[in-house]
């Protein structure tokens, strides 16, 4: 399941928590001050490739590849 931020207006806490993309704008109790008026934050997703979860760690730039994908100079779009 995905994790949800909510911004409290009134005293600008985040609050995170795991639902149901069904349930995504379901109002979201602050943890802070308890308010039930938090907003859904937009939220930057970001994912690596499976080999980075294992430990694989890209080739570096000096080999003549991306420092980060190990592909051709330029043709990142990292």
């Amino acid at each position: 399941m995905p994790v949800y931020e909510y911004e409290c207006p009134e005293c600008e806490h985040v609050t995170e928590t795991i639902r149901r993309m069904s349930d995504a704008d379901e109002p979201q109790a602050c943890e802070a001050c308890g308010s039930e008026r938090t907003s859904r934050k937009r939220s930057v997703f970001m994912a690596g490739a499976a080999g980075e979860a294992r430990g694989y760690a890209p080739p570096r730039s000096d080999a003549g590849g991306c420092g980060h994908c190990g592909g051709a100079p330029g043709s990142c779009m990292m």
